[in-house]
């Protein structure tokens, strides 16, 4: 697995990398200080699987490029590290495709949290973000029933809808989902728009945002 860390503080780069050798310590972390350095990374090392990016670089920005690397690279993950986590910057962050934002004010713990839950494929939002209580976990907590929040079933979201949204949760377009799930376009886009009426939504982002609030683990069942 190959991480690529783009920052321009070279202790917040050797932090990080200090930090993916205790989580993956198989991992390759590559570093990059901007935006021209990320690219050429990237043109030497296209299997690189996920990008932890800083969205104020010295030679662009970061929400622009984030925008290139998600219509270029597809297939690489890319999670926004960022100093100002204000909600609106964390909304254009997710509506550039970013799976996640991580406040650079996060203490070790939370960043640990985050970083485990992006690597099983969810999607990180700050706390503060989705409003109060405890930030969301890497891997699903036991609850009693009491507790349970509802499920996408008991919502009224069907299986295949369901698939839908977790590709939604991975930042996957429409097109992608339609190749992931094997269904014609305007299927998906019936669906989305199912899913946002159900969870009471306007936009792809703010689904995200509601799911992940709820806490929900989703994967895309196999075809």
């Amino acid at each position: 697995m190959k991480i690529l860390v783009v920052d321009d503080h070279v202790l917040i780069r050797e932090a990080l990398r200090g930090l993916f050798r205790e989580l993956r310590p198989e991992a390759t972390v590559l570093e990059a200080p901007d935006a021209a350095r990320t690219m050429q990374a990237l043109a030497e090392q296209p299997d690189v699987a996920l990008i932890l990016l800083d969205l104020s670089l010295p030679d662009r920005d970061g929400l622009g490029l984030l925008a290139e690397l998600r219509a270029r690279y597809p297939a690489i993950s890319v999670v926004v590290l960022s100093g100002f986590a204000e909600r609106a910057n964390v909304v254009r962050a997710l509506d550039h495709g970013a799976l996640g934002f991580i406040p650079k004010s996060a203490g070790r713990e939370v960043m640990t949290s985050a970083l485990n839950l992006v690597f099983s494929g969810g999607v990180y939002i700050p706390t503060e973000i989705l409003g109060s209580g405890p930030p969301i976990p890497a891997r699903p907590q036991p609850q009693s029933p009491a507790q349970s929040q509802p499920q996408p079933g008991d919502l009224g979201l069907t299986g295949r809808q369901t698939d839908v949204l977790a590709l939604m949760m991975q930042g996957k377009s429409n097109k992608a989902i339609c190749r992931r799930l094997d269904l014609a376009e305007p299927t998906v886009k019936n669906h989305v728009t199912a899913i946002l009426k159900v969870l009471g939504v306007s936009n792809r982002t703010e689904a995200v945002l509601a799911a992940s609030a709820r806490g929900w683990q989703l994967s895309a069942r196999a075809d």
